[in-house]
């Protein structure tokens, strides 16, 4: 039997569970590393569910545990063996409706924001997902004016990097 707590966590993520699948693809690069991200994100979620008090949103909550997550693995990778990364090129879904061009676009984007550090991926992550500065200041734990600034000098080094 289900206790209520774990009942309205299932429920939530289960409604929400898209954001995690964002961080997921912003800081993996092939599918199994992307489960593996998922997975721990969501016992993240799980141990840290008790201390939610709701003083903001479930998504803003699951946001922060989830970039933090995504961060701490990520640079614990930096410090291991570099593997090749597998090409998502063999995994295209073929539709009528498919926008090769669209996706080579996003494609080009990603690769840029692959370049950024770890708290620039996460602002431009939570900008692109429509999150008003005062969101992703709550998320990433600094001031909503430091977020614009931030924000802003990302948006330069995003130029730079696709139009060299």
């Amino acid at each position: 039997m289900k206790s209520e707590s774990e009942e309205s966590f299932v429920k939530q993520l289960k409604a929400n569970q898209n954001i995690v699948h964002k961080i997921c693809r912003l800081y993996t690069s092939d599918q199994d590393s992307h489960n593996d991200l998922f997975q721990e994100i969501t016992i993240q979620l799980w141990k840290a569910y008790p201390q939610f008090r709701g003083d903001s949103k479930f998504t803003t909550w699951a946001y922060r545990v989830g970039l933090n997550t995504a961060i701490t693995l990520y640079r614990k990778k930096k410090r291991s063996i570099e593997t090749t990364p597998f090409d998502t090129e063999f995994h295209r879904i073929k539709t009528d409706e498919y926008n090769y061009e669209e996706e080579e676009q996003l494609k080009l984007m990603y690769k840029a924001i692959s370049e950024l550090n770890d708290i620039d991926k996460a602002l431009i992550f939570l900008y692109l997902e429509d999150n008003d500065y005062t969101e992703i200041s709550e998320t990433l734990g600094i001031s909503e004016v430091n977020a614009r600034v931030k924000m802003n000098r990302i948006k330069g080094k995003l130029k730079k990097i696709l139009n060299p």
